[in-house]
C-alpha cells in the first residue's frame, strides 16, 4: 500500500526554522521525484519545490534562500528544511510523488503528481 508521510511541522516564531520529512513506503522511491507544496487557509496551493531523482532541486523565488530539499534514498524519505521563517510560510504542507520520466522531472504542476501525503500544518508566528 502507498503511504507518504509527513511529519516535523509545528509552532514556531518568524525567523526560526523546522525540518519537515516524508517518508514513503509502498513505492518505487528511487525512480521519483519528491514534490512539496503548501496550502494557507483561504487560499489554493502552492508549489514550493520539488527534487528529482538525480537530486537536483526546484524551489520557488519566495522560498529560494531559505528553504532547502534533500533526499535519502535508503530511509525513502525526503525532507524540507525551513529557515528564516516568516508568517507567510504559514500553510500546511505537503509531499507527493511524481513518477512521470522515471522520477527526472522537476514539475511545477500538482496535476503530474500521482501519490500524496496527508499534509503537516506549519504555523509560524510574528
Amino acid at each position: 500500500q502507498a503511504q507518504l508521510v509527513e511529519s516535523g511541522g509545528g509552532l514556531v516564531q518568524a525567523g526560526g526554522s523546522l525540518r519537515l520529512s516524508c517518508a514513503v513506503s509502498g513505492l518505487p522511491f528511487t525512480t521519483s521525484a519528491m514534490g512539496w507544496f503548501r496550502q494557507a487557509p483561504w487560499k489554493d496551493r502552492e508549489f514550493v519545490g520539488v527534487i528529482n531523482r538525480y537530486g537536483t532541486t526546484y524551489l520557488v523565488d519566495s522560498v529560494k534562500g531559505r528553504f532547502t530539499i534533500s533526499r535519502d534514498n535508503a530511509k525513502n524519505t525526503v525532507y524540507l528544511r525551513m529557515n528564516s521563517l516568516k508568517p507567510e510560510d504559514t500553510a500546511i504542507y505537503s509531499c507527493a510523488a511524481d513518477f512521470n520520466e522515471l522520477g527526472g522531472r522537476l514539475s511545477r504542476d500538482s496535476r503530474q503528481y500521482s501519490y500524496w501525503g496527508q499534509g503537516t500544518q506549519v504555523t509560524v508566528s510574528s
